[in-house]
Formats: C-alpha cells, sequence, structure tokens
C-alpha cells in the first residue's frame, strides 16, 4: 500500500537515536585515531568534541539524502535504485569533506596530505555513513514488512467474510436461478424482449456470485457485465438515461475490483434525477494516461423518494483498492454538475 495507492511516507522518530548515537560515534571514530595513547583529559574531551561535530555533520546529512531519496523512490521496487543512489552520493560527499577537513588539518600542522592518511581518514569516515544509511534503511524494511503483514491479515480477514457470505447465501442463489429458468419457460416464445430480460437478469446475479471469489477481474469482464446490468434498467428509464463508452482497447486486459465500477452505475442510477426533461447522462472512459477508469455522471440528486446516500459504497471502493495495493487512489469529484470517480486500473 500514502498506503497504497502509495504508501504515506512515515520517518521514524530518531530522537534518541541522535542522542545517543552521535556522541557514542564520536567517541568510537576515536580509538582508530589514537585515543588510548592520550594522556590528557582536556585532550580527550577536546578530540571527542570535533569528533562528535564531524560525526554530528556526517549523520544529519545522511538522514537528510535518505529522506529526500526515500521520498524520490518510496516504493518497494525501487529499493535497489535508492540504495545505489546513496551509496554514490554518500561516497562522493565522504570523500570531498574528508579531503577538505585534510588539507585544512595539514595546512594547520604545516604539512601536506598524503594519499595513505587521506585513505585512511576517508575509511574512518565512511563508518558512520554506512552506520546512519543501515539504520533508517532496516528500519524503512521493518516498516515495510509490518505493513505487509496487516495487508496480508486484512486480505484474508475480508475473503473469510466475502466466503461466508456466500455460503450464507447459497440458497437464494440457486432459488432464484430455478425461478428465473421456470420464468423463462412460462414466457410465449415470441415475446422476445421478456425471453432477453430475464436471461440478462440471470446474467447478472450469475456474475456476482462469480466475482465474489477473485480479489480483481479484466476491466474487460466488468464492462460485459456493466453493459448487461445498465440492458436492465434501460427497460425502464428508456431514453432517459444516455450511456456512453470511449476506452482505449488495449485497457481492456487491465483490472479492476469485480463489481466496483457496477457500484458507481448503481449509485448513479439510485441517487440522481432521470427524466424526459433532464435525462441521466453516464459515461465510462479511459483518461488520458491510461491509468484510470473515469465513471461520470450529471449531478442532479433526487428531491424525494429514496434517502440521501451515506457513502459507505465509495468507502468500501476506496478500501478495497488499497488493500489491493493499487498504484494510484480512488478520487472523487463533483463539480460543474457532474459527479466523476476515477478508478486506478490495476
Amino acid at each position: 500500500m500514502p498506503l497504497p495507492a502509495e504508501r504515506p511516507l512515515v520517518f521514524m522518530n530518531d530522537r534518541w537515536f541522535l542522542l545517543i548515537g552521535i556522541p557514542v560515534l564520536g567517541m568510537l571514530a576515536l580509538l582508530p585515531r589514537g585515543l588510548t595513547r592520550v594522556q590528557s583529559v582536556p585532550e580527550v574531551l577536546g578530540a571527542w568534541v570535533v569528533s562528535t561535530a564531524i560525526t554530528t555533520t556526517f549523520w544529519l546529512t545522511g538522514r537528510a539524502l535518505w529522506r529526500l531519496l526515500f521520498r524520490r523512490f518510496p516504493r518497494v521496487e525501487q529499493t535497489t535504485r535508492r540504495l545505489w543512489s546513496l551509496a554514490l552520493i554518500n561516497t562522493s560527499v565522504t570523500a570531498l569533506v574528508t579531503l577538505g577537513i585534510g588539507l585544512l588539518a595539514a595546512r594547520a600542522q604545516g604539512g601536506r596530505l598524503t594519499l595513505s592518511a587521506f585513505l585512511f581518514e576517508f575509511g574512518l569516515n565512511m563508518v558512520p555513513t554506512i552506520v546512519i544509511q543501515l539504520i533508517y534503511e532496516s528500519w524503512n524494511l521493518f516498516q515495510q514488512w509490518a505493513q505487509n503483514v496487516r495487508r496480508a491479515e486484512q486480505l484474508q480477514s475480508a475473503g473469510t467474510r466475502s466466503q461466508l457470505e456466500v455460503l450464507q447465501s447459497q440458497l437464494d442463489p440457486h432459488f432464484l436461478f430455478n425461478s428465473l429458468n421456470t420464468l423463462s419457460a412460462l414466457i410465449e416464445p415470441e415475446n422476445e424482449p421478456a425471453q432477453q430480460f430475464v436471461e440478462q437478469l440471470a446474467d447478472v446475479y450469475r456474475y456476482v456470485l462469480l466475482a465474489r471469489s477473485t480479489p480483481t477481474v479484466p476491466l474487460s469482464e466488468e464492462l460485459e457485465f456493466v453493459a448487461t446490468y445498465l440492458a436492465l434498467h434501460k427497460a425502464r428509464f428508456r431514453d432517459n438515461l444516455r450511456v456512453s463508452q470511449q476506452i482505449l482497447p488495449e485497457l481492456l486486459t487491465r483490472h479492476v475490483a469485480p463489481l466496483s465500477v457496477q457500484l458507481l452505475v448503481e449509485n448513479a442510477l439510485k441517487h440522481n434525477v432521470a427524466s424526459r426533461e433532464h435525462p441521466l447522462e453516464l459515461r465510462l472512459a479511459s483518461d488520458a494516461a491510461g491509468q484510470f477508469l473515469v465513471v461520470e455522471n450529471t449531478l442532479r440528486p433526487r428531491t424525494a423518494g429514496l434517502a440521501p446516500g451515506t457513502g459507505t459504497g465509495l468507502r468500501n471502493v476506496r478500501h478495497r483498492y488499497e488493500l489491493l495495493q493499487a498504484p494510484h487512489a480512488v478520487e472523487v469529484q463533483a463539480e460543474n454538475g457532474w459527479f466523476r470517480v476515477q478508478l486506478p486500473l490495476l
């Protein structure tokens, strides 16, 4: 899974790491530089203060760099790119800082910076740099693991509930199909509209049952189902309902959450006026970038009859796409007399 649509950038509270880690790392950095040979306490404290200041610089710089790159490459599949960028930039920055400090120290002592001295200091300065990146990257990996565990538990729970609902409702669908078959047999053969209506109704309920057992369905299948669903309503609304569809053919193999498009269509029919004076216009289209399926309808809320919507259906659709780790969030807009929902294509 901001989570996903995009996973939210939740950074660790590293106050204690800063307060404890920097002084400790600053002291440890003095050991290979001959701390044990220093006899004077003031010299030790002075060296420790300087080392801590340098360690603070490396720590805060590495921390800021990691956060910057994590914002730029937050997804799991971008981890390799983020790590390579961290390695290259950190190595370059550490080398430049080491060179600068070395030249200043050599000039202050009236000597010159040798290659061996530079490499020795560079190696020591890389230690805090690597430790810092390991701390933040390890914490990030732990966060991702914990988030994936929670998402798996939610999906398992949702799947269990769905299976239970199917088991609880097995009698009604079987009874319904048998009744529809009986009704179809009772209809006069020459009454083709009635025969077609019953067959379409059976197709709708058959799809609803099959879709419950799968997390996603191809967009082509969902649109075929929506077309059948709308055909049933066209028998009632006739010209009061106008439907148009403009979807790129190459997007039909992409996936959506089952019944998500149908729910948006149902909401449009349920909560808006559809009359001869004000026909309900319904559009299904793909966006220019091919990332969303756009479902929009004219916005003329009914003033009587059905109770106003509670928004539960849209909340459920959003939650389902979050659990499916959709690349984008479900977007909802109501403006200029149109109600528009964008479903990310999976």
